[in-house]
């Protein structure tokens, strides 16, 4: 039976993004559980990782009783705000995948990311999810001598990684201008490996297609604490309305993990912020590019990306906000004047043809960072408990390979995606505050700082390499 609807309750997310924007209204109303519940899995979550779970889940077992709890909306946190890069690039970095856990389990992980780029294309045609995805790959411009040196130090890292031109190519001046107008471009590289995509409509699509497939989703349901199962007993959620004892729990709240008892060092959250032009026309983008709604970005430390939307303007963002002391998550710091200022003014430096074109949408959001830049997926049977997370910012497809990874892992199933090297990572707490803010912060200025140093001497930054050792990528 299809939910009710509910009008003025659902309008108001609509400034949540350029993507939520464009979600019709009125929302499906999915009221919070009326007491206590048992299930076989609680997933603490609504988002990508949460969806993709009880997707994979129900498809595998549909007998299974699955219940997902959300403290806001489904799709309200990173899955409805983000970039729209369905790409297959992870957090830790191939060398460092390579240090820790050999070139086979490293090359493992790299081709279940390129398969999860089509996977969840295909996912999304079956099901019905018009998301405008677009695989179209992703050129990364290099503007300078240093940003040249990076880009080409990192097609270098892919070949001696065993790595062809079908995963990464360079792209000489005229090639890299002849797919992207950036100005002063000397040269790019290119990886077919990336959609773009609109995620809100993903994920509110994914979620009618869980329900569609038996699943239940609580809305505006807060997760107050999560309490592991042993000792013969399952784990509980304990929600505002009340418990909900299952014999899984998957814990999948990503940037939020820190609001939950015991989780204040597992993840720092992180705002990245993005703004939205007008449509427009074709005489921009004959000069602009960007065909196939290829996605961009540059060799910058201070990481930025944008793509073409399906309605042809360009959504583009960057991180630069602040770390808010004690791992806080407020909605007042989804939008910060200053910093959508500078990325207004950064996507006018890349195309100066913008200086007139009106920017219509500016929001944000908090994605989650390990302290070792490590994502991780797992299940202690132990206790109940699994989790995914820790994306850094690279969750539009990761999400999907985790949701698939832990249904094998909740199931049992012996899969190759059960022997990917980051299967029960664990990472390393972060630093009590206020050790944390002072890390976290110093890390953004000191990308911030390596930029402008490139720029005023031409050569790639001492400051930034020692920061990527220090982190281990």
């Amino acid at each position: 039976m299809a939910p009710d609807v509910i009008a003025p309750e659902g309008e108001r997310y609509h400034d949540l993004s350029l993507w939520w924007n464009a979600i019709a209204t009125p929302l499906p109303r999915r009221p919070p559980p009326a007491g206590d519940l048992v299930v076989d899995v609680c997933i603490v979550g609504a988002g990508f990782t949460g969806l993709w779970t009880a997707h994979a889940l129900a498809c595998a077992d549909p007998s299974v009783r699955i219940a997902v709890v959300e403290k806001e909306v489904a799709g309200f946190g990173a899955s409805g705000r983000n970039g729209g890069w369905c790409s297959a690039l992870f957090a830790t970095s191939d060398a460092a995948l390579a240090r820790l856990y050999g070139v086979d389990a490293m090359r493992g992980m790299r081709r279940a990311m390129q398969a999860t780029v089509d996977v969840v294309g295909a996912t999304a045609r079956q099901e019905g999810i018009d998301c405008h995805f677009a695989k179209g790959g992703t050129v990364d411009a290099a503007r300078s001598d240093a940003q040249r040196a990076r880009a080409l130090a990192e097609v270098d890292e892919a070949r001696s990684l065993g790595f062809g031109a079908d995963g990464l190519r360079w792209l000489d001046r005229v090639e890299a201008e002849s797919m992207v107008g950036i100005d002063g471009i000397v040269g790019a590289t290119f990886t077919p490996h990336c959609a773009a995509l609109q995620p809100a409509l993903l994920a509110r699509g994914l979620a009618e297609a869980v329900e569609r497939r038996g699943v239940t989703i609580y809305e505006h349901t807060p997760a107050i604490d999560v309490v592991p199962g042993g000792g013969g007993r399952g784990p509980v959620v304990r929600t505002t309305t009340g418990a909900i004892r299952a014999d899984v729990v998957v814990r999948a709240v990503e940037a939020w993990t820190p609001t939950l008892p015991g989780h204040k060092r597992t993840l720092a959250p992180v705002y990245s912020l993005m703004v939205a032009t007008e449509p427009l026309g074709d005489a921009f983008w004959e000069a602009a590019g960007l065909q196939g709604r290829a996605t961009f970005a540059d060799y910058r430390h201070m990481i930025i990306y944008g793509q073409r939307t399906a309605d042809n303007r360009i959504a583009f963002g960057g991180r630069g906000a602040p770390y808010h002391f004690g791992s806080t998550v407020r909605p007042s710091f989804d939008g910060m004047p200053a910093v959508h200022q500078l990325l207004r003014q950064t996507l006018v430096d890349l195309f100066p043809a913008l200086s007139s074109a009106r920017f219509t949408h500016a929001w944000g959001g908090p994605l989650g960072i390990p302290r070792d830049w490590h994502s991780s997926v797992g299940f202690d049977r132990s206790s109940g408990i699994a989790w995914a997370g820790g994306y850094v910012g690279d969750g539009v497809a990761t999400t999907n390979l985790a949701g698939r990874t832990l249904a094998d892992l909740i199931t049992g199933a012996d899969s190759e995606l059960t022997r990917l090297p980051w299967v029960n990572h664990r990472s390393p707490a972060w630093e009590p505050e206020p050790l944390r803010w002072l890390g976290v912060n110093a890390g953004l200025w000191t990308m911030r700082l390596a930029d402008r140093t490139e720029e005023r001497h031409g050569r790639p930054s001492r400051l930034a390499a020692r920061m990527e050792r220090l982190l281990g990528r």
